[in-house]
């Protein structure tokens, strides 16, 4: 699970490098996360690593890279 979340962190970093900012629903297109389980299971790896912002939208969170 540890390296699973590793390499899910990466392709969500890649994603928001490459793209910008992006709420949930295209961040997880983008990062080709299979399901949101496996988006946030990545997210939470950078957000432990202080690596993300994240903003509020009035329907949903935005993600973007420190």
């Amino acid at each position: 699970m540890f390296e699973k979340a590793g390499e899910l962190a990466g392709a969500i970093w890649n994603a928001l490098n490459e793209n910008g900012a992006l709420n949930a629903k295209d961040l997880k297109k983008a990062a080709k996360a299979k399901s949101e389980k496996d988006l946030y299971l990545g997210l939470g790896w950078l957000l432990r690593e202080d690596k993300l912002n994240v903003s509020d939208d009035e329907k949903e969170p935005v993600f973007s890279l420190k």
